[in-house]
């Protein structure tokens, strides 16, 4: 089914008694000058009920009807036009009135809920569920998101948020929350979240004042003789103590744990706020580094290619063999044929069935062959691959680099990951981004600068 056809037939399953329900009761709390407990009670009752269905035509209406009409503004955008320069003063007075003016009736339904018991929680999931509907249907729902983001933004102020470490003297429950929230490197038990916790690792949350009881973003932290290039050396059987005095931060999981507060960069705020911990407790610290993920090079990114689904990326699939010598070419569809009993005669079609098969990493003449090509081809994809807007398309990357760490060749790491979720999505590849100890001090001081001057 095309993707039009199923969000017409997604939209038309919508209750639009429900829906009107919902915008009426929305209307309601913006429109009333004290509006009382049991209406934010009943929308998010009426809200919980609705299918994700019906979600999308429920926002889709807010969008359209909870909006300031033109003949609202008209009048205030032709006074502010007809303004001369030579009264600044006025002019900024029109603009203020403009602005208030100018705000949805949305925002201030929006606003009133974070005043509300469990309020910015509601919205927290709505927003996520806002951000869902748009990567599901051809709705453009941007507007409701960036208000909604800007609403998050204005409420993240820095007395708002506190940084906690977690230790395996904090409460069960805390530890128990980071476990079960780990997406980057998840865990079977309980035990071994404490083994993450252990002397020479660290984790730290940062908690809003509003929801003390979960973090909304967490890092976890070993602190290391020199950079750690695979994950096993961390985490899991194959993991070591650190043994004389650490030199280095790794930093080898961050988690947001709220969907709703996905691209407001509250990692970067942990992520400078944890490095101004650790300078204080550990000063023998003068290397910060990730070892992170590469999320969907194999799935979205070089099985495309291979197939022909090149038309987003720089990379094209005939140029897959620059990345392959002769010679690794032909033992690659050689040792496909030997192992799969037939006879495979390209590249492309030995490197789909190779890279597909759980546990290829083991094989030492496949480990071989592909090390280099998939370093540099992973390489690629982090430097050279961007998005609309120029940045790199990969999100990890998109983050470390925006906030000044950088990334050589000598950074990729081969088989780093040989989990079934790190082969899967990332071929056991894993980066490190090293950040700039006088770099993330100057950034530190401007984001604290920004978040006070929000305050």
């Amino acid at each position: 089914m095309k993707k039009a056809e199923h969000d017409n037939k997604t939209l038309s399953k919508a209750s639009p008694k429900r829906v009107e329900e919902l915008v009426h009761l929305l209307d309601l709390i913006q429109s009333e000058k004290e509006p009382p407990a049991n209406l934010f009670t009943r929308f998010q009752e009426r809200y919980t009920e609705l299918s994700p269905e019906d979600q999308p035509r429920l926002f889709e209406a807010i969008l359209q009807r909870m909006e300031v009409g033109k003949e609202h503004l008209e009048e205030e955008l032709q006074t502010l036009l007809d303004v001369g320069d030579e009264d600044p003063v006025r002019w900024s007075r029109l603009l203020t009135n403009l602005r208030r003016k100018a705000e949805s009736p949305r925002m201030r339904a929006f606003r009133r809920f974070l005043n509300h018991s469990g309020g910015f929680r509601f919205l927290l999931d709505l927003r996520a569920d806002v951000l869902m509907a748009q990567r599901q249907t051809s709705l453009d729902l941007d507007p409701l998101d960036e208000e909604m983001a800007h609403l998050f933004n204005t409420w993240f102020r820095g007395g708002l948020l506190f940084l906690e470490e977690i230790t395996r003297d904090s409460s069960y429950l805390q530890i128990r929350f980071l476990k079960e929230h780990d997406m980057v490197h998840p865990m079977s038990s309980i035990e071994e979240m404490a083994r993450r916790l252990g002397e020479d690792r660290r984790c730290f949350a940062l908690y809003h004042r509003s929801m003390p009881e979960e973090p909304v973003v967490f890092i976890e932290v070993a602190l290391t003789r020199g950079i750690a290039r695979s994950i096993h050396e961390i985490i899991g059987n194959r993991a070591k103590p650190t043994l004389g005095t650490p030199d280095t931060a790794i930093f080898y999981s961050i988690n947001n744990t709220q969907n709703g507060l996905a691209g407001l960069g509250l990692g970067k705020v942990l992520v400078f706020q944890v490095v101004e911990a650790i300078q204080t407790d550990q000063p023998d610290i003068k290397t910060y580094s990730t070892l992170s993920p590469v999320p969907g090079f194999w799935p979205r990114y070089l099985r495309s290619i291979i197939q022909g689904y090149d038309g987003p990326f720089v990379l094209k699939r005939e140029r897959l063999k620059e990345f392959f010598p002769r010679r690794a070419q032909r033992a690659l569809v050689d040792r496909q044929a030997e192992l799969g009993g037939s006879e495979i005669s390209d590249l492309a079609s030995a490197l789909i069935v190779i890279l597909s098969t759980p546990g290829w990493i083991e094989d030492p003449i496949y480990g071989k062959w592909l090390e280099r090509p998939l370093t540099e081809m992973t390489y690629f994809y982090l430097t050279e691959e961007k998005n609309r807007r120029g940045k790199p398309l990969n999100p990890v990357a998109n983050f470390h680099l925006g906030n000044g760490a950088r990334v050589s060749r000598k950074d990729i790491n081969f088989g780093a990951n040989r989990s079934e979720q790190g082969l899967e999505d990332s071929c056991g590849m894993m980066v490190n981004y090293v950040y700039s100890t006088s770099r993330l001090q100057q950034i530190g001081r401007t984001m604290q600068a920004l978040l006070m001057r929000r305050g």
